[in-house]
């Protein structure tokens, strides 16, 4: 398990973007259509994933990936209070869920990603 990115759901991309990159500095890696860009945090290997599309209920959160979510779901020794089931996304899989302090949480893996 690693940290890939914290997820940063927004209401508009463009207002996010005027100040976690054009204010605070952040630098654009890539984009998924004109709801989602993810954002370097300069000098580490960690990134910010603003999200103009988020499902309901989802909140700010670590998004750790794995090798293969539905994997890692059935071989975890807890109980989790499950937001969105493991689905697909381009290139793999999702999941989320609330910690004990109500933290959202997600889980993907990019087993599909082509390269």
């Amino acid at each position: 398990m690693r940290l890939d990115f914290i997820y940063v759901p927004v209401k508009e991309l463009a207002p996010a973007l005027a100040l976690y990159r054009d204010s605070l500095g952040l630098d654009e890696m890539w984009r998924e259509g004109d709801l989602t860009v993810g954002l370097g945090i300069p000098g580490t290997e960690t990134a910010v994933m603003l999200d103009a599309q988020a499902a309901p209920g989802s909140g700010p959160g670590p998004m750790f990936g794995v090798e293969r979510v539905d994997d890692w779901l059935a071989g975890l020794d807890a109980e989790l209070d499950i937001l969105q089931p493991p689905s697909d996304i381009p290139g793999g899989r999702i999941m989320s869920f609330r910690d004990g302090a109500g933290n959202c949480v997600y889980v993907m893996d990019q087993s599909t990603a082509e390269g």
